[in-house]
């Protein structure tokens, strides 16, 4: 059996499949959030590995076995935890939606010169979120917990750490750092130098980088233990939630778009060369299954769907009749879906507006309609730029939101696109278990390639395909336009 564990922000899973994909045992345990007025957000590492010995016990009961003999970890993208001499935590890890240090990340971008400078020398402009403004704004806020590390890590690979006992990173989730060359594949010394002034204190402490067909090694004695797993099962890589959700979708070659719609939203397509646009809209990050993974990421999606479906005193049954019963645009009305700041466009300080009511069209399904509309056109107003301007085929959509048929519907007439569906829901766990089966097949006579696993493991749900129908495009292109002119007016854009 192969283990896929996802340690995400609101909780950790774990699904055990064979090496045909078949799913065999599932688990998960959720995660408390520390949440302050200013935007910080922020998580006690010792609760993810909590939720990972709970979640993996679950699946281990479910599938009446504890023959694993390969694991891979999924991981919440750009968190940062940093260790101390003694290998302990030194403070709770600022995570991918933690705005307090948006002042920071504006400071990193002046003193590399600018953001056309950074992706000019780096291949990408820091963004509100990534691991980089969290090390700055360490420095100025807690300067005695600055002064204590010895050791970088993002949250997969701490539970990696916990797991094995050592220290190792990937290129997938390095590459959303904001410290590491995306187009030379190695950390750079460069920008972290501009925050410790040069003394090497933050790059001596960032781990040694390892490709997916490696393995990190066989599980510690402790780990091993408290799973109840053979001690010579051995860990893989791993990777960023969305590197694995890409490996968990097939899309692994390019051609395949996925769309994720969960707590954040996300929209990546697979390529064989880095990305050449240089938009701060899209991460030029690479994947953690050898090529690299244009991604755009908004950072309210869900979320913000279901609390205005708890305002309305409505559940997520009644997405479908209000789409049903409403238009395309909603009938003029427009929510830009800013709740927690954003990413994508930059405006971490931002916050939702409903724009454009009037006594006719203020109704509670055109409010659920105008909200589900902002937060897909927030995540496909990337999508032209991930493909140059190609029209997308076949989109495969993951997450929450690709539970509702008509939300399903909406993207396909918007779009154009056939979208799918997979059969497995948890594509960053199963992404994670895919890659373990990789990295262990590399130590076998019989290596395995990517293209082959997917193949095999990622099947799709028949019943949820959406087709575009013909008439609506035009009307979605006119909400479109609205929308991107409500966020221009609100922001003063260009």
């Amino acid at each position: 059996m192969y283990l896929g564990i996802d340690c995400g922000t609101q909780g950790t899973k774990a699904l055990l499949i064979d090496v045909a994909g078949k799913a065999l045992g599932r688990g998960y345990a959720p995660h408390a959030l520390i949440e302050r007025a200013n935007g910080a957000r922020e998580q006690e590492p010792q609760w993810w590995i909590d939720a990972l010995i709970t979640s993996v016990k679950q699946s281990l009961t479910q599938a009446k076995s504890t023959g694993v003999v390969a694991i891979g970890v999924s991981g919440q993208q750009h968190g940062l935890v940093v260790l101390d001499e003694a290998l302990q935590v030194i403070r709770p890890a600022k995570l991918w939606n933690d705005t307090e240090t948006a002042p920071e990340n504006a400071e990193v971008i002046d003193m590399l010169g600018g953001a056309a400078a950074c992706f000019e020398h780096f291949g990408i402009i820091p963004l509100t979120g990534y691991t980089v403004s969290k090390l700055l704004w360490l420095k100025k806020h807690e300067p005695e917990n600055f002064a204590r590390i010895r050791h970088i890590l993002l949250p997969h690979e701490y539970l990696n750490f916990w797991l094995t006992g050592k220290l190792f990173a990937e290129y997938g989730d390095a590459s959303g750092t904001a410290f590491f060359d995306v187009r030379k594949r190695q950390w750079s010394e460069e920008i972290l130098n501009k925050i410790d002034g040069g003394s090497g204190h933050l790059f001596n402490a960032l781990p040694p980088l390892l490709n997916a067909d490696q393995t990190i090694g066989p599980l510690r004695d402790e780990a091993a233990e408290v799973l109840g797993l053979p001690r010579d099962c051995v860990v893989s890589t791993g990777g960023g939630d969305n590197m694995m959700g890409a490996i968990g979708t097939g899309n692994v070659r390019e051609g395949v778009v996925t769309v994720s719609l969960g707590t954040s939203s996300t929209v990546y397509s697979y390529s064989e060369q880095p990305s050449t646009v240089a938009a701060a809209d899209v991460a030029p990050f690479c994947s953690s299954s050898g090529g690299w993974l244009p991604l755009v990421c908004t950072m309210n999606a869900t979320n913000v769907v279901t609390q205005t479906l708890n305002v309305l005193g409505k559940t997520v049954a009644d997405i479908e009749p209000a789409l049903l019963a409403s238009t395309p645009g909603a009938d003029g009305l427009c929510f830009v879906p800013f709740l927690n700041g954003e990413r994508t466009p930059d405006l971490p300080t931002a916050r939702g507006s409903i724009v454009g009511m009037s006594a006719s069209n203020f109704t509670a399904a055109n409010l659920i309609r105008a909200v589900i509309e902002g937060v897909s056109f927030g995540v496909l107003n990337g999508l032209d730029l991930i493909l140059n301007g190609k029209p997308a085929e076949r989109i495969l959509v993951i997450g929450g939101g690709a539970k509702s048929a008509q939300w399903r519907q909406l993207l396909a007439d918007t779009t154009g696109a056939l979208i799918q569906v997979p059969a497995e829901t948890e594509a960053g766990a199963l992404g994670a278990a895919m890659q373990a089966i990789h990295a262990h097949s590399q130590l076998t006579e019989k290596p395995q390639s990517f293209v082959e696993i997917a193949e095999r493991c990622v099947r799709l749900e028949g019943n949820s395909t959406a087709v575009p129908q013909s008439g609506l495009r035009d009307a979605y292109k006119l909400s479109i336009q609205r929308y991107k002119e409500a966020v221009k007016s609100l922001y003063s854009l260009t």
